[in-house]
């Protein structure tokens, strides 16, 4: 059964968990400091609720060295040649979207009705034979 609602314990798992390397915490310390087992922070880590707001605070915590992640990703991708890297760095701008659009024109002048007709004639030629 997963969590109705998140108690205090939880909360601060959740700001040991979300900073880097656990803050020099193990698990155990990291348990310690909430009151609880150490299987409890393993069963925590299933649960949706609990994972959800530990994603929400690691973005909290890492929103503000963004740009500087952006700035090493998009020189990284440049001096690289990294196509897969520019692809990520422009669709995490919304300047790229995995959205093919196919332009149909005919350059040649030629319409659909003519390509049509074309078809038509090469088919009863064919089908007499």
């Amino acid at each position: 059964m997963g969590l109705k609602r998140l108690e205090a314990e939880h909360l601060l798992a959740i700001k040991y968990l979300a900073l880097p390397k656990r803050g020099g915490l193990t698990f155990q310390q990291i348990a310690d400091e909430c009151g609880v087992h150490l299987n409890s922070i393993g069963n925590w880590r299933k649960d949706p609720l609990f994972e959800r707001e530990l994603k929400r605070e690691i973005v909290r915590n890492t929103q503000n060295r963004l740009p500087e992640l952006m700035e090493a990703m998009i020189d990284h991708a440049i001096k690289d040649g990294n196509a897969a890297g520019a692809k990520l760095i422009l669709q995490a701008n919304d300047m790229l979207t995995d959205r093919v659009e196919v332009n149909a024109e005919i350059k040649d002048g030629r319409d659909i009705d003519d390509i049509k007709a074309r078809l038509a004639r090469y088919k009863g030629e064919h089908t007499s034979e």
